[in-house]
């Protein structure tokens, strides 16, 4: 707040104050007064007005300007209203007043809008459970009648397994916190758990899995992890090239402060200006728009959000044509050699 806005702001009370001013000098004049007397008053008068502005603008400008640093050093600006302190002019009182106003509209509204979405992710989680039912059910007749067509079935069953994986997933990655269970684990384990689940594509599509030096453990969330893992290995496996078998490949690095797990393949690869963005949510780029190749941009999105949850680091490095490698980077403290 600069003195010259204010007094801008006082513009009107200034001039009702010379107005009256000039009238108490007429008013004396029809009095027999000495001429001090005439002086002394308006000089009193503009004396104390001017120190009760001065005061005032202080006041004014040490709340204000509290107010501005205390929001800027702020990052849940929302919280403003608990910080600072009640001021001592009519003003300020109405202005943090209003303020606690709306902060408590916005928090009902907010808790408003939380319950609406609890009650949303609750039902896809129920949703989610129900469905495995009937599914784990058609798997065990075509388990019971295998054939060239329960087979097409049974893969296609596999696909929606993934995605239904994917969804109950995805309805947790914001709650991460509340659902995991860090524990010491082998990587080898968590790699064998997500080949297991990708089996019968695998087999189907004669991918070749090459595991090597796995001897390590790390501590974490192993279902999260596996789930990461699947991503992975699915979008390997749906970017393959057509011309010849897709060879994926799975391995871990000891380093100085972290212990690297390595993804990798010989598929399409990712175009160089696309792959900063394939942890963008939605992002499908040119490979997910390539016929066949049907891409919701979910996948690489989760995988980066639970990591960042989870205290792992994500990285990806491609080459269009030659293949991708995903790494995941478990960080020094939840690191133990295995033996």
């Amino acid at each position: 707040m600069s003195f010259k806005s204010f007094i801008k702001d006082k513009i009107l009370a200034i001039c009702l104050l010379i107005f009256g001013i000039i009238s108490i000098e007429i008013f004396l004049l029809a009095y027999p007064y000495g001429q001090f007397i005439k002086i002394y008053i308006p000089i009193i008068i503009c004396i104390m007005y001017v120190i009760g502005i001065i005061i005032e603008y202080i006041l004014k400008k040490n709340f204000y300007k509290k107010l501005a640093n205390t929001l800027d050093e702020l990052d849940e600006k929302y919280l403003i209203t608990e910080i600072i302190n009640t001021p001592n002019f009519t003003e300020g009182k109405i202005l943090k007043s209003s303020l606690e106003q709306v902060d408590k509209s916005m928090v009902e509204n907010v808790n408003k809008y939380k319950y609406l979405q609890q009650d949303y992710k609750e039902y896809i989680e129920l949703w989610i459970h129900e469905i495995k039912i009937p599914i784990a059910t058609s798997k065990m007749i075509v388990e019971n009648n295998k054939n060239e067509i329960t087979k097409s079935i049974d893969e296609e069953l596999d696909k929606v397994e993934n995605y239904i994986e994917q969804a109950l997933f995805y309805a947790r990655s914001n709650t991460v916190e509340k659902d995991y269970y860090i524990k010491k684990v082998k990587l080898k384990d968590i790699v064998n758990e997500s080949i297991k689940k990708n089996k019968n594509v695998l087999i189907h599509e004669k991918i070749s899995i090459n595991i090597h030096d796995l001897e390590l453990e790390a501590n974490t969330d192993s279902k999260w992890i596996v789930f990461i893992l699947n991503q992975i290995i699915q979008n390997s496996i749906k970017y393959r090239k057509q011309s010849n078998n897709l060879e994926i490949e799975i391995y871990a690095k000891q380093g100085k402060e972290n212990v690297i797990l390595h993804i990798k393949d010989n598929g399409i690869g990712i175009k160089k200006g696309e792959i900063t963005r394939v942890f963008e949510k939605g992002f499908t780029g040119t490979n997910g728009r390539l016929i066949g190749k049907k891409s919701t941009g979910i996948g690489l999105y989760l995988c980066k959000n639970l990591c960042n949850k989870l205290g792992i680091a994500i990285e990806l490095n491609s080459v269009q044509d030659e293949g991708t490698e995903i790494r995941l980077v478990f960080p020094k403290s939840s690191i133990f050699i295995g033996r």
